[in-house]
């Protein structure tokens, strides 16, 4: 059974940074991509960063520049590296795993909160 175990969010003021990281447990036979998402209150849920099996990466316009995607195969974690944060950051962040039958995998979430 797969699991991803999100952690890292929390409550930070405008300009701060925070790292999130998602650890994943069982097996996936086939992994096409690794990602975050976020869903705002009252917003549908949105890609922010993905990192696909042969290393290209693809992020949300509002967060070019100022978040990282990263992953450590031997700990089977993916990170999201944010800084320079703003209020419109705010969100609870998933954690997604895309197999190649188009299969997505979820994570429970984070809450992110940016405020002063």
């Amino acid at each position: 059974q797969v699991q991803l175990v999100e952690s890292g969010g929390g409550l930070v003021q405008p300009g701060g940074s925070l790292r999130l990281s998602c650890v994943g447990s069982g097996s996936i036979f086939s992994i096409r991509a690794k990602g975050w998402y976020r869903q705002a209150p009252g917003k549908q849920r949105e890609l922010v960063a993905a990192v696909t099996s042969t290393g290209s990466t693809n992020y949300a316009d509002s967060v070019k520049g100022r978040f990282t995607i990263s992953g450590d195969s031997a700990k089977n974690t993916v990170y999201l590296q944010m800084n320079s944060l703003k209020p419109e950051d705010t969100a609870v962040y998933y954690c997604n795993v895309k197999d190649t039958y188009g299969y997505d995998y979820w994570g429970q979430g984070t809450q992110v909160t940016v405020s002063s």
